[in-house]
């Protein structure tokens, strides 16, 4: 399948062909209710049709105490947290995260279901990951579901292969189950390639460049938003600067009414 089924309607493109990051689609952090927005704030550039994610010399990482030396330069298109002091808020990858920063819940691009597709290109540096996914808005604390549409170590990139991740996480949703995979592409991670989902009730179908890779046959079943980010591994060693996750576009469909 070559792109979205028929009857779908495009509702979402960023094609990065200004010379700014459309505020209208994006907010340029990562989880900022558990550090703050100085310390999550993306490093980017905009500009010749393509976003660069950043990864410079001298950043710091985004919240040492709770995630070690990760760094990240990250955007998302929803935002969603309790009062400072509470554990309510998106993402919450350990059971003792309490709200630090009071943030305004925001809903830029929420969907449910949809073909989702990013065109993109991977690092091929072992202290590197990048990664497109959907979370869930996580308005209710169990709708926290994630759709990883495509994550690649640079670790794992080679001439002509890379492993690239791809499935459902449940994290704190009940409903559904861990169904994760690295799956072997012969493909050159590090050029531009097509890495899309088709998210259904009833199923989330996995693409690369238009082929069919997998079927996970459970769905999340809440609105959710985009997370797009380039991360620096904790690592030892020497290391080079910037990392740079180019991204060609950003393209979303909504199907048709049932």
């Amino acid at each position: 399948m070559p792109g979205p089924p028929p009857g779908y309607e495009l509702e979402f493109e960023d094609t990065f062909d200004g010379d700014a990051l459309d505020a209208t689609r994006w907010l340029p952090y990562y989880l900022p209710q558990w550090s703050s927005r100085a310390r999550t704030a993306a490093r980017y550039e905009v500009g010749g049709g393509s976003l660069r994610l950043l990864i410079e010399a001298g950043q710091e990482p985004w919240a040492p105490d709770l995630d070690g030396d990760l760094k990240v330069s990250s955007l998302q298109t929803g935002l969603f947290a309790g009062p400072v002091g509470s554990s309510i808020g998106q993402l919450r990858f350990r059971e003792d995260l309490v709200v630090r920063e009071a943030q305004e819940n925001v809903r830029l691009y929420t969907p449910r279901y949809g073909w989702f597709e990013v065109r993109m290109k991977a690092i091929a540096d072992p202290r590197a990951m990048v990664a497109f996914w959907m979370i869930g808005y996580e308005d209710e604390p169990d709708r926290s579901g994630e759709i990883c549409i495509a994550e690649i170590f640079g670790r794992d990139v080679e001439p002509g292969r890379a492993r690239v991740g791809m499935g459902i996480h449940p994290f704190h949703d009940p409903r559904l189950t861990d169904e994760w995979a690295q799956e072997p592409l012969e493909i050159d991670a590090t050029e531009l390639h097509v890495y899309a989902a088709d998210w259904t009730p009833e199923h989330v179908a996995f693409f690369v460049d238009g082929e069919h890779v997998k079927t996970v046959g459970q769905s999340p079943g809440y609105p959710m938003q985009f997370m797009l980010d380039v991360y620096e591994l904790p690592g030892e060693g020497e290391t080079t600067y910037p990392k740079v996750f180019t991204v060609d576009y950003v393209r979303a469909w909504r199907p048709p009414a049932r």
